[in-house]
Parts: structure tokens; sequence; C-alpha cells
């Protein structure tokens, strides 16, 4: 059996991107010798590795190879850029998850700052809820996360985040230095379930009261749009402030809390050669 990098590289590059043709234009290939490396790969397999549907996706045989697949193209790429570093030319790309509020509040002047600081380095983002963002870092799909209050190991602090009431700039309290969180009390509650859920309740728990959201809203934007239009209030993290219109106020609130934002490869096997210095790069930039 012969299996070779460009077979590897093409074969994870239509499973990301969802098809052959997303693939060929990641890649700077045409379509046709894509689908030949998946192929040529999937002769040596002796089986199929995708079902070509629309999105595509991975066979049983491919599921059990993909894993091993991102190993081994992220320790070929991690020789290259080791070897580039040496030279003082480290190029490549690095595929960084994050959540919607990091994504949205803090990562657009991170990636100005990385583009300045490290030209030849391509960062690309990915963005997902908490879950999804750990889960994408652990199985290869991601080279870096901007992780959420993780348990001490690797990884670089950017920030520590604290949470904020998001308020209409007419409401009542609008004009107090601090909002107490039980003073809201009357007012509809508008939560996101994979933000920072967990945490909002969390502030109700040491308050001492029960959260009963009037609606629950995935999207950021739509959550802003809505405490906008009078139907609510909410809390979001201080990440958040560079998106918050002229017409909302974002208020300190009590009792106070705030969760961690650290920037970090992978546990249980090597990082991507550029994450450790973009990450204290982005420190450095932050601090």
């Amino acid at each position: 059996m012969t299996v070779n990098f460009p077979q590897l590289r093409a074969f994870l590059a239509v499973v990301d991107a969802g098809g052959f043709s997303a693939a060929a234009a990641e890649l700077g290939m045409s379509q046709s010798a894509v689908s030949h490396a998946v192929a040529s790969l999937e002769r040596e397999m002796a089986g199929p590795l995708l079902v070509r549907a629309a999105p595509v996706r991975t066979t049983a045989l491919g599921e059990r190879i993909l894993p091993h697949a991102r190993s081994a193209l992220s320790a070929v790429r991690s020789v290259a850029e080791i070897a580039a570093d040496s030279e003082g030319t480290m190029t490549g790309s690095v595929r960084l998850a994050a959540t919607p509020t990091v994504c949205q509040g803090l990562l657009p002047g991170l990636l100005r700052h990385w583009r300045e600081s490290r030209p030849r380095v391509t960062v690309r983002v990915f963005e997902g809820d908490s879950a999804e963002v750990e889960e994408w870092l652990e199985n290869g799909t991601a080279d870096a996360a901007v992780l959420i209050d993780p348990p001490p190991g690797p990884g670089v602090r950017l920030a520590v985040d604290g949470y904020r009431a998001l308020l209409p700039r007419d409401h009542p309290l609008a004009d107090e230095p601090v909002v107490d969180i039980g003073d809201l009390a009357d007012d509809d509650f508008l939560i996101s379930p994979g933000g920072c859920e967990a945490r909002v309740r969390a502030l109700h728990d040491v308050a001492g009261l029960r959260l009963t959201p009037a609606h629950r809203v995935r999207d950021l934007a739509t959550l802003i749009s809505m405490v906008q239009a009078g139907l609510g209030v909410t809390v979001l993290s201080e990440v958040s402030r560079s998106l918050i219109p002229s017409d909302l106020v974002l208020l300190p609130v009590t009792p106070r809390i705030s969760r961690r934002l650290v920037l970090s490869g992978p546990r249980g096997r090597g990082w991507h050669p550029a994450v450790g210095p973009l990450a204290e790069s982005a420190a450095a930039h932050l601090s």
C-alpha cells in the first residue's frame, strides 16, 4: 500500500469543504485533480471513503481513517513549518476555532494584527458554539481554538472577560454605573442557548434568582436586534462591546462573574508550530 500526502490532503479538503469543487478552490487545484487524488486513495484503501452527495460525507471506512489522516497531515505540516521557522520564513495556514462572541468581538482586531506581524501565516476562522469548538480542536478540524475557562494546561490567556447587562438607552437603569441582576427581574430576559447561558444562569444562581427566559435566540446579531426593538434585556460578555449600537448600553452587572479566554492548541498531541507564536503575539497585543 502506498498512501501519500496529496491523497490525504485532497480527502480532508473534500470532507471539510463539503464537496469536490469547493475543495478544489481551497487547494488551488482543478476539480478533476482532486477527484483523481481521492479516487487513488480509495483504491489504496480498497473501498469507498466518501458518499458523493450534497454535501459529501464520509463512509464508515472514511470515518475510521479520518482522524489518522488529520494527524498525518498535521505532522507533515508541522515539519514543514518548523523548517520554515528555522529560516525565519514561516508560512502556512492555521485553522482557528472560536465562539460567535469571540469571532465577532475579539478576532477582527487580532486577525489584522497577525496579518501585519506574521504576513506569511494565514489564519482561517471556524465559528461554532463552545462544544463544537472543543470538538474541532480535539479531532483535528482546527489547529487552535480560543477556549473559554479551560482546565489548567498549555495555552496563552488572551483576556479575562467580564459580563455586562445590555439595555436600551431609554431603559430606567441605563444611566446607572452598575446594574444588579435582581433589578432586571421585571424585564423580559433574552438568552442565547449556544453562548453564555451557563454563566448567565450561574449569575442568577449566585443572586438567588430563577432564570426564566422569554426568548431563546442562537444568533448574537438577532439577540442584539431584539434588545434594540424593546423586546427584552440580556447579559453579554465584555468582548461584545464593539458590536453594540449607539442606542444600547452595556453596563457592569452584579454579582460580578467573568470568564478566561485562552488561545490553545490541542491537548495530547503536538501543536502546529505557528500557534504558539500567534498566541504570544496576541497576548502582547491585547495587554
